[in-house]
């Protein structure tokens, strides 16, 4: 009996606006690092990935503009705070490398829970141009009409 990859998998936040703006060519399961009050706030959702990034720094990959958090007290930690991600060190070598080479970038796409850990997947995507956006739109468009139809001819 085979086990599905999604068990013990609960998503936090997802990042439509990556889809929406690059072209995602590989992705990246990363552990990251956080504390008390980030992962209390987490399992209530209260997070935002719209305008997060991440910058490989020293060998090691950080999450840059993922948004605060509101759980704990005075003692919090500041809430804009860079998070390390964890990678094998061979990966980040090649995502270094194509970073450098080819002009990607790394975007987080989603937070989730595995096995009681916060994951991230991280993209290595190139930007779409505006013609790029217009014409993913309208293709998305006519698949849904043809759907509509084929739903009702069925009827």
């Amino acid at each position: 009996m085979a086990t599905s990859p999604t068990k013990g998998v609960k998503y936090i936040s997802d990042n439509r606006k990556a889809r929406h703006d690059y072209f995602i060519h590989e992705t990246y399961e990363a552990g990251i690092a956080l504390t008390g009050t980030e992962v209390k706030s987490l399992r209530q959702g209260k997070v935002n990935l719209k305008d997060s990034f991440c910058r490989i720094e020293n060998g090691e990959v950080f999450l840059l503009g993922m948004s605060p958090y509101d759980q704990g007290n005075r003692f919090n930690h500041d809430p804009l705070r860079t998070r390390k991600l964890l990678l094998h060190k061979y990966e980040i070598i090649k995502l270094l490398g194509k970073i450098q080479e080819k002009g990607y970038t790394l975007i987080p796409l989603n937070l989730y829970f595995k096995k009681g850990k916060v994951k991230v997947t991280v993209a290595l995507v190139t930007g779409k141009k505006l013609y790029d956006k217009r014409q993913a739109l309208a293709e998305k468009e006519a698949k849904r009409d043809i759907e509509r139809r084929m739903k009702s001819r069925n009827y």
